[in-house]
């Protein structure tokens, strides 16, 4: 999903465990029917999989961490480790569903495209994904903190978080009937601190430092985001803004 991002399933479990919480509303937009075929883009853990399987939807995961894809696989359900940029799918899906990964992915023409392909006519793509000023005040500190360090941080920045309209136009320019596209804000608080988080979600920043000078790198970014972001009483609210969709191929 990431350069240098690697996924470790009992510490996304352990600091991100709200990533699949959060993702009941966006469900909601999916409105699953039983008996439906469904594909999860960037399925993480499974966690929404296994909801939507419950409801009598079959299901298949797809994600680019094998150690997910393992995780998924071992509750009994079906995942494959796949690109979300190069999908291999031809008319398979009543609809694909995507919760906080589309977001990894930084061609989205390419994944859209794949979509498009994935889904029999009169399916739908709903998704949720961060979308513009997304962790802007995370964004800044690190960048701020590398640059300190003689690091360009611009080609290690894993993430695509675009405007509403932009993502409305990459929808339409492939084809897709858009019914409805919002941006909006959602403070989120951590389940664990900051640490936790960058630690979770940062590894492609910190992997371009030597292993020994990571903690103090991780020590220098929860610093600069003290004032911002944390609220006392040992809680950080990490400053998301979420884009969510649904759309339709004619």
């Amino acid at each position: 999903m990431g350069a240098g991002q690697r996924w470790d399933p009992e510490g996304y479990s352990r600091n991100a465990s709200f990533v699949s919480d959060l993702g009941m509303p966006v469900l909601g937009w999916l409105n699953p029917k039983a008996n439906e075929h469904i594909l999860d883009l960037g399925c993480g853990d499974g966690a929404l999989m296994a909801r939507l399987t419950a409801l009598g939807c079959f299901m298949v995961g797809v994600d680019s961490s094998p150690e997910f894809v393992n995780r998924v696989k071992a509750q009994a359900l079906e995942a494959h480790v796949m690109d979300g940029e190069r999908l291999q799918f031809n008319q398979e899906f009543d609809a694909v569903f995507s919760n906080a990964a589309l977001h990894w992915m930084k061609q989205p023409a390419a994944v859209i495209r794949g979509v498009w392909k994935a889904l029999v006519p009169g399916g739908r793509f709903v998704g949720e994904m961060g979308g513009q000023g997304n962790i802007q005040a995370i964004v800044t500190a690190l960048y701020q903190v590398l640059k300190q360090r003689g690091i360009n941080p611009y080609y290690l920045d894993p993430w695509y978080f675009p405007a509403a309209e932009e993502y409305q136009h990459q929808l339409q320019s492939i084809g897709f009937q858009v019914k409805r596209i919002v941006l909006f804000e959602r403070p989120t608080p951590l389940p664990t601190d900051m640490r936790g988080w960058l630690m979770t979600f940062g590894a492609s920043f910190t992997a371009s430092l030597p292993k020994a000078e990571q903690p103090a790198f991780i020590n220098e970014v929860c610093a600069a985001l003290q004032a911002k972001l944390y609220h006392g009483n040992g809680q950080w609210i990490a400053d998301y803004m979420r884009l969510r969709f649904e759309a339709y191929k004619p």
